[in-house]
């Protein structure tokens, strides 16, 4: 048997290991090939359970803090818009037209929701090209790039004199952060197991109601400026803008896969790697391969994910655009409607947390728990729909912040989509599904509002919510058929040991690799 040898950290290594490790991966591999392949080879080799834990830290420490701030800044940009409306943004740019012709007048906000919609037509058009982009090239530095980009589009707000100049910036300031949504969903899935996905997707998605909080209290400072050149609203864009430029600066030290982590030692680097060989799901390929997005969008459960995101997230469509508004006409004022944003986003980061913490523990209970969680935002729904909206009116209050468990749908649909497929480009394609859905609910969602059945309550919006949640639930149950029975069937087949670990880098599919299991 060949003699071991130890890296600097006591790892002990087989020469062949030791040989790649120092190497840093440099041997060729083809764009076709996963790139783990240079690292560990297609051989198993055993990993010691207190390296793989020092390993699984530093890749924690390095990720997520950044990646919590990054899309909190990614959910900021999108919920200011609410709160900027009730600092005279709707009135300096014309969001509202006021008919007088009418006996009382009416107010029509089409404009504001247009707004609000523009900014997922511009993030659709950017989703499959940013998402592809980021698989062909190296990440930090295409990351890092467009990051940069978003933080000048976002400064730009500040400049804006008209609608017709938001509806344009809105545009942009979507295309540009598209590529964020998708960038975390590939790095989770390409960095950590399947079951620890769960819980890594869910750290980086709190920052929605993380950020909830933080900028209803940055507005909420931001509300006591009575001085200055500038609008309030003006100097909200101008801070989040600047916020995200520390942010893509930081973007540009991503390295492209764990194979190339520079924050890991050679050998921890294998370590990194040779942990997901178990998953089957892979690390990273460069080359977009055709026959990959075939079998993607021919996949039932990619149809199954997108139409439980795009149904899941009309909620926050309404609510990002909308909430500070809806809640003021429940009888509160504007500066005590950016405070009740505080127990929506306090229950929507508590409840993310505590699912992706469950799922990572108990196995098979994502679809269980995404279930669970549907049924608060009914009954939020139907709270603020059929409660008396009077002065200072608690139960619509109540009813909007339980809502906040919507977040929790959405991490979970995020997890189930990104867990259950293998293949880099497939993976690229199921991410760039989940967020076009995520905009086509986000777009839906402020057109149910209209601003002449207010008095009504907005029946439109609240029973669309509950339509659209209850058919999250359906779709969330077929899903569960689908991989259990597909799991069942598996579990009859023969293994092989060898060509299991073999075909763990080869960036096989789902579909084309047996040993690959789905997780519910």
């Amino acid at each position: 048997m060949a003699a071991l040898r130890s890296d600097e950290k006591g790892v002990a290594l087989t020469p062949g290991e030791a040989e790649r490790a120092s190497g840093d991966s440099r041997s060729a591999v083809s764009l076709d090939k996963d790139v783990a392949i240079g690292l560990v080879g297609e051989h198993a080799t055993a990993i010691d359970a207190d390296v793989e834990k020092r390993v699984l830290r530093k890749i924690d420490w390095f990720l997520m803090p950044a990646m919590v701030v990054g899309y909190g800044l990614v959910y900021y940009d999108k919920a200011i818009l609410g709160s900027a409306v009730l600092f005279g943004m709707t009135k300096d740019l014309a969001l509202s037209v006021v008919d007088t012709a009418t006996t009382p007048p009416t107010t029509n906000t089409s404009r504001l929701s247009w707004a609000t919609s523009m900014f997922y037509f511009g993030m659709l058009a950017g989703l499959y090209p940013m998402t592809f982009a980021l698989q062909r090239f190296n990440l930090g530095r295409m990351l890092g790039g467009v990051v940069v980009c978003w933080a000048l589009v976002c400064m730009l707000t500040a400049a804006v004199s008209t609608w017709r100049g938001l509806y344009a910036q809105r545009f942009f300031l979507g295309f540009v952060e598209s590529i964020i949504p998708t960038g975390f969903m590939c790095i989770v899935a390409g960095y950590y197991t399947q079951r620890e996905q769960a819980l890594r997707q869910s750290w980086w998605f709190s920052a929605t109601g993380l950020f909830t909080i933080v900028g209803g209290a940055l507005n909420y400072g931001f509300a006591q400026i009575t001085g200055g050149a500038l609008k309030r609203w003006q100097y909200i864009y101008l801070l989040a803008g600047c916020l995200t430029l520390l942010f893509g600066i930081w973007c540009f030290c991503i390295p492209n896969s764990p194979v190339s982590a520079w924050f890991l030692t050679p050998a921890e680097r294998v370590v990194a790697v040779e942990r997901l060989r178990q998953g089957q799901t892979g690390v990273r390929c460069q080359k977009i391969k055709v026959s990959q997005l075939k079998e993607a969008f021919l996949d039932v459960k990619l149809w199954l994910v997108f139409l439980m995101m795009a149904s899941a997230y009309t909620v926050n469509g309404a609510v990002s655009g909308f909430g500070p508004l809806i809640v003021s006409t429940f009888g509160w004022s504007s500066l005590e409607s950016i405070l009740w944003q505080f127990p929506l986003g306090g229950i929507c980061l508590v409840d993310i947390l505590l699912c992706g913490y469950l799922s990572s523990k108990i196995p098979n209970i994502r679809i269980i728990l995404l279930i669970g969680n549907c049924l608060p935002v009914i009954a939020g729904c139907a709270m603020i729909w059929k409660s008396r909206w009077s002065y200072h009116a608690g139960a619509p209050v109540a009813g909007y912040s339980i809502i906040g468990t919507f977040g929790a749908v959405v991490s979970l649909t995020i997890v189930l989509g990104m867990s259950n497929v293998a293949g880099a480009t497939k993976k690229s394609a199921m991410a760039a599904a989940i967020f076009v859905a995520y905009c086509v609910g986000n777009i839906v969602g402020p057109q149910l509002i209209y601003s002449e059945t207010k008095a009504a309550h907005y029946p439109a919006l609240w029973s669309g919510l509950i339509i659209c949640y209850c058919i999250t639930i359906a779709a969330s149950l077929a899903l569960y058929f689908v991989l259990w029975r597909e799991n069942k069937r598996r579990e009859g087949l023969p293994v092989d040991e060898e060509e299991r670990d073999r075909f763990a880098f080869m960036d096989l599919t789902d579909m084309e690799n047996p040993y690959f299991r789905y997780v519910l």
